[in-house]
């Protein structure tokens, strides 16, 4: 009896050790759905929190600075005025710890009709006072978005973007005269079709009358063949009060998008004459079968804007110094207008 009685105790004890070893082995998969929550919820934060690269093109966003300007249009003469005032805290885009800020402003319906203000040396704070006149029918207002970019002017060097502001128009209640101030954001990679840019230096002797331009060399020019190159040359001509004078031409470079000319010319100007000058640097692409392709031009003189009115006073303040500096170029059509020439105008060369 006492045996069964053991045996009964003994095959009890077995059955609780089984009971025991199955709920043990059931604990882990308790530990294995922790695991997984602990996933999800680190998957929601990685979702909910931005990542430190985030952080840091936010920060970068609000270094750009800020931009004052204003609108207003005449309905009567189908005309938008905007007018640039000025901006504060731009972001430093020299070693210095400042910037040479100057602004271009177009509407997107006529991306090759665009205007500059002035260049303001070393500040961060420039004060423009600018304004500048749209022809834009009324009907077509609600589709144009006005852009206003900031640059920093580099003599040497392409001309970076600080920010830009852009401003559909149909979001304006353009009734009344608007001025108000806008957060400079990163510059939209969408532009006008790129042309290409030309260096060159000029150099003014005024007791000789000497005009010297040195056509150094281009780069990025527009592709104008089939292979996606260009035979690219220069064309320098001078106008006289509105009408054509003297032309110039460098050598043509085969097969490059970067030319490297190092040519100059030499042109006499009286002094009593050198105020009412403008010189016309236009590139072209040289083709055998048909006619030469025109890439871009701009032109330089008192009634330049911009750049290129810099580059031309500097020179009349620096008799006998050649200074050199980068452009972009412009479509022709918008110079042409600026200079009262027609589109089409040909001029005949002389020889060099």
């Amino acid at each position: 009896m006492l045996k069964h009685q053991e045996g009964a105790i003994l095959l009890l004890l077995f059955l609780i050790c089984i009971v025991k070893c199955c709920c043990s082995k059931k604990k882990p998969k308790k530990k294995e759905r922790i695991g997984l929550c602990a996933v999800s919820n680190s998957t929601m934060t990685n979702l909910v929190q931005p990542e430190m690269e985030d952080l840091e093109q936010e920060v970068e966003q609000k270094r750009r600075g800020k931009l004052q300007y204003s609108l207003e249009y005449n309905f009567r003469m189908q005309e938008l005025k905007v007018g640039v005032k000025r901006a504060v805290e731009l972001k430093a885009m020299d070693s210095g710890g400042t910037s040479d800020p100057y602004v271009i402003v177009y509407l997107t319906s006529d991306v090759k009709r665009r205007y500059e203000t002035k260049v303001y040396r070393k500040t961060l704070n420039p004060i423009f006072n600018e304004s500048f006149a749209f022809q834009v029918p009324q009907a077509e207002v609600s589709e144009s978005t006005l852009v206003m970019q900031i640059y920093d002017f580099n003599r040497f060097a392409k001309h970076d973007i600080i920010g830009e502001v852009r401003l559909p128009l149909a979001s304006v209640n353009l009734q009344h005269v608007i001025e108000q101030w806008s957060d400079l954001v990163v510059a939209s990679k969408v532009e006008e079709e790129h042309l290409g840019e030309i260096c060159f230096s000029l150099r003014y002797v005024p007791s000789t009358g000497k005009l010297t331009v040195l056509i150094l060399e281009a780069k990025q020019l527009k592709r104008m063949d089939s292979n996606g190159l260009s035979d690219p040359f220069v064309k320098v001509h001078l106008i006289l009060n509105r009408k054509k004078w003297k032309k110039k031409r460098t050598s043509v470079k085969k097969n490059t998008l970067n030319p490297y000319f190092n040519e100059v010319f030499v042109f006499e100007v009286p002094f009593s004459q050198i105020q009412n000058v403008d010189v016309v640097i236009s590139v072209w692409d040289h083709d055998k079968v048909t006619k030469n392709e025109l890439i871009g031009k701009l032109f330089l003189g008192c009634r330049a804007t911009g750049n290129q009115l810099r580059h031309w006073s500097d020179m009349l303040s620096n008799p006998r110094r050649p200074l050199a500096q980068w452009h972009i170029l412009q479509p022709p059509e918008v110079v042409d207008k600026a200079l009262g020439l027609k589109s089409h105008l040909k001029l005949p060369l002389h020889s060099r």
